[in-house]
């Protein structure tokens, strides 16, 4: 056996391998303790291997899939081991090859690999989230991509440039990236595979075998990067299914031009699909999704990660959230059936994969019967949009299928095809007289079994069924020397402790009948089984575009619902390079909020060719930061055809989107905050378009004083002048306020706050004009620094600002300063009068509306009071 375990492991590779044993998976060896410390299971150890006891763990069968979860997840691949014949099988084998039959070992095999892309069952995925495999390929300096989805089928070929690698990677958000062996431009987290297999050659070859078309031409022009990368995908999915491929759909050219371009660094920062600290909760598509089936949210996300760059898809889009928003009640009942939908896609892609179960063809039954249902409701409504009306044919069109599977199977199919129950009564006239033979034969060994009990007298006497016995007349211990002598009918079997068994010639003939009215019972449902699966697999192409329209339809009631809820409004999409966001919130922040009660303060954008860099100041924690994300998360939105929270907005196309906000490091690639700062500061400058959208927060801070100005000063004047996109600057920088003098398309901005009695006040507004100053001590003393360090600082900061209009010097004078002399007196509490004048002082009353001039009188009689 261990021969055998260790020729499989070689076979294995770095994969831990399942080694099937009766009703247990084991490992062995390294495998073991690997798999014991991640799952947290017993390691025993059992002989000896080279003079070291063999380390063991196990696991059971029919819970395994529970512990591979658990494995993938910890960055493991796993191959499984089954056994491929019966030990009847194995004793005829070893007779046939003269060997002594009782120590005949039963075959076995690597029947498949279980890898983090490569997952089909349901209870390995995460419903809501896609399980993107991408394999690379590099042909003459151009990268070929292919993805696919292989629970469902989808699957994409596109090229890119290897600088835009890294941005294409973090759109698809890859579960496994595959990359021929050698491989040099990363990502770090790869698995390399076959070189041959990644050929242009190849790809073709693969590709129209899989499809059974002698050219891909009608597929579209594929170039020889993106065959290649194709060749590579479909052989390294032939190699974990060892032969058995899944379900792989004509593939779809994807232009790099038809979506929105964003770099890595740009959706880490926006937290699009995962919020920064890796999980769903907190993202973009959390705070938007009310989706009612998985497939819908993984069709949501697919949206944000890649808005569209064309107007008229774009409004399509709309169009049907429109459809939606304005008939609630349909909306509703349509969510109803959706959300009592199984996930079609998906059960489709066990069944091709050859991993189906007759649940699964239950699910495409029932999912194709409210499919029709959908469309024969929906053909009814009046004034339907483009987008539906092109959707609708996709969801009929399988009566003849839904017939068939209703007429074959019982309501509820099982999940498991192995013990039969899932042909339905009247399908098959020889299935029901053999289940009708079973039957009947069971009711006899009850009959039997009273029989004997009125023979014997023994009143406790039963006639049972085991795996190893079959079945057998079973009394208590105290009777059994009664059915022992040889005129009893009855020979023993089995003696226990507290029982006796028997067999008799009787029983023998009912329990054969039994046995073989059963399998043939088996047999002809398991025969079944496979007729509808090819009638499935006939019909994938087609099953998988009604479960793609299902997907748009939960979308679009889904973007609808949440913009119901929200008050959100359907942005317009205009051609020209203009920005225009009224009443916009954040999303995430506003729905957070939501949940403890408080309310998020809206705030407008206006960016046009005359007015298109806005240089915003203002104090930590005022929401500039906040600013910048919302109104770039809603262009992402708007492009990818969801409404948007906002009173009103009209956004042009953006072809790229750029954001540079907040502080971080890449230690594992040896970078600091400001290395990694300078170099996505580059990217945008390198690659932003002026109908590019750039936000920059904070540009320079991660250097000295003199230093980050200079940086940040060049910066600006680069978006502004050369690069002429729309642009949000946030700065701490008073000084780059002068920039307004020279930049004809800048203005300045800054977010409001106050100082109350001492306290900072943040209003979370924006106004026109530079900030009149940073509140940096007002925000340090609110983080809670000692009062005495604060008292510290304010003195420094007096003697800077001195210093440098008297001499301009920035740190002249300095050494004047006494050293701890932070025993300074205390600053005199403000009296009314003295935050009364203040308030007014720092009020720009031409800026107040009516509303405002009221609720300013009805603070300052309160401050008097």
């Amino acid at each position: 056996m261990m021969e055998q375990y260790l020729a499989l492991k070689r076979e294995a590779g770095g994969s831990l391998l399942f080694y099937r044993m009766g009703d247990f998976f084991e490992l062995f060896f390294e495998d073991a303790r690997i798999a014991s410390e991640i799952l947290d299971i017993a390691l025993t150890s059992r002989g000896e291997h080279a003079g070291e006891p063999v380390a063991m763990c196990g696991v059971p069968v029919h819970s395994a899939e529970g512990y591979l979860a658990r494995l993938i997840k910890a960055g493991q691949r796993v191959a499984i081991a089954e056994q491929v014949e019966t030990p009847d099988e194995a004793k005829a084998r070893a007779k046939r090859e003269g060997k002594p039959s009782s120590k005949a070992l039963v075959a076995r095999d690597i029947v498949r690999f279980v890898t983090a892309g490569t997952l089909t069952e349901e209870a390995l995925l995460e419903p809501r989230r896609a399980n993107v495999l991408v394999a690379l390929a590099e042909v003459r300096g151009a990268i070929g991509i292919a993805s696919c989805d292989i629970s469902t089928g989808a699957m994409a070929l596109e090229e890119c440039t290897p600088q835009m690698l890294s941005a294409e990677l973090a759109r698809l958000h890859a579960t496994e990236v595959i990359v021929p062996e050698g491989w040099e431009h990363g990502p770090d987290d790869i698995v390399a595979h076959d070189r041959g297999a990644f050929s242009s050659d190849a790809g073709t070859q693969r590709l129209c075998t899989v499809h059974g078309v002698a050219t891909l031409d009608g597929f579209g022009e594929f170039s020889r990067a993106m065959l290649a990368a194709a060749g590579g995908l479909i052989g390294y999915l032939d190699h974990v299914g060892r032969g058995k491929l899944p379900l792989l759909l004509p593939p779809r050219l994807r232009a790099n031009a038809s979506s929105m371009a964003m770099d890595e660094a740009t959706r880490g920062s926006l937290e699009i699909l995962e919020s920064q600290n890796g999980n769903r909760a907190g993202s973009l598509v959390a705070a938007l999704d009310r989706c009612s089936t998985g497939a819908g949210s993984r069709l949501l996300a697919e949206d944000l990660s890649a808005p569209l760059l064309d107007r008229h898809l774009i409004e399509e889009r709309l169009a049907l959230v429109q459809f939606w928003r304005d008939r609630p009640i349909e909306r509703a009942n349509l969510r109803d059936v959706l959300r009592a939908l199984p996930d079609i896609g998906r059960a489709l892609g066990r069944i091709v994969a050859g991993r189906g179960s007759p649940r699964d063809l239950g699910q495409i039954r029932d999912g194709l019967g409210e499919a029709a249902r959908i469309h024969d409701w929906l053909t009814r409504e009046a004034d339907r949009p483009a987008l539906l009306d092109r959707l609708l044919p996709r969801l009929a069109g399988h009566g003849a299928l839904i017939d068939l599977l209703a007429r074959a199977l019982v309501a509820s199919p099982p999940t498991e095809r192995g013990n039969g129950g899932y042909i339905a009564p009247g399908y098959d006239a020889s299935l029901d007289e053999l289940r009708e033979v079973s039957g009947n034969a069971r009711r006899a060994i009850a009959a039997m079994e009273a029989r004997y009990r009125d023979e014997t007298g023994i009143a406790a006497l039963k006639i049972k069924h085991n795996g190893v016995l079959g079945y057998f007349i079973e009394v208590p211990s105290r009777h059994g020397d009664a059915l022992m002598g040889p005129d009893s009918g009855f020979t023993h079997r089995q003696t226990m402790a507290g029982a006796v068994r028997f067999n008799s010639l009787q029983l023998h003939e009912e329990a054969s009948r039994i046995a073989e009215a059963g399998g043939h019972a088996l047999a002809a449902e398991d025969s079944h089984f496979e007729e509808l699966v090819g009638e499935v697999h006939t019909a994938r192409e087609r099953i998988a575009a009604t479960a793609a329209a299902l997907a748009r339809l939960d979308v679009a009631a889904g973007n609808a619902e949440r913009a119901a809820q929200g008050d959100w409004a359907r942005p317009e999409i205009v051609d020209t390079a203009e920005l225009e966001i009224v009443g916009g919130r954040h999303p995430v922040v506003e729905a957070a909020l939501a949940k403890t009660g408080e309310r998020f303060v809206a705030n407008s954008c206006t960016l046009a060719p005359d007015d298109r860099l806005w240089l915003i100041g203002g104090p930590n924690m005022g929401g500039k930061s906040t600013f910048l994300r919302q109104n770039a998360l809603i262009v992402v939105m708007a492009q990818a055809g969801c409404f948007v929270p906002a009173s009103a907005a009209r956004i042009g196309l953006v072809d790229r989107l750029f954001s540079r906000v907040g502080a971080s490091d890449n230690l594992a690639r040896g970078r600091s905050t400001f290395m990694v700062e300078m170099v996505e500061t580059a990217a945008i400058l390198a690659q932003a378009t002026e109908r590019s959208f750039v936000i920059l927060d904070e540009v320079g801070r991660g250097t000295s004083t003199y230093d980050g100005l200079a940086l940040a000063w060049a910066v600006v004047e680069a978006v502004h002048s050369r690069i002429a996109c729309r642009c949000l600057f946030a700065t701490h920088y008073h000084e780059l306020a002068r920039l307004a003098d020279s930049c004809d398309s800048l203005s300045l901005h800054h977010v409001r706050a106050r100082e109350w009695k001492g306290d900072l006040v943040l209003l979370h507004e924006l106004a026109e004009g530079p900030a009149d100053r940073s509140y940096g001590l007002a925000v340090a003393k609110l983080a809670g620094i000692p009062a005495p360090v604060v008292q510290r600082a304010r003195q420094v900061l007096t003697k800077l600002e001195q210093s440098r209009s008297e001499t301009g010097g920035l740190a002249a004078g300095l050494g004047e300063l006494p050293l701890f002399a932070a025993a300074a007196a205390p600053e005199p509490e403000q009296g009314p009068e003295d935050v009364l004048a203040e308030r007014l002082r720092t009020t720009d009353l031409d800026a107040l509306s009516p509303r405002d001039a009221l609720d300013l009188l009805y603070e300052l009689k309160r401050t008097l009071d």
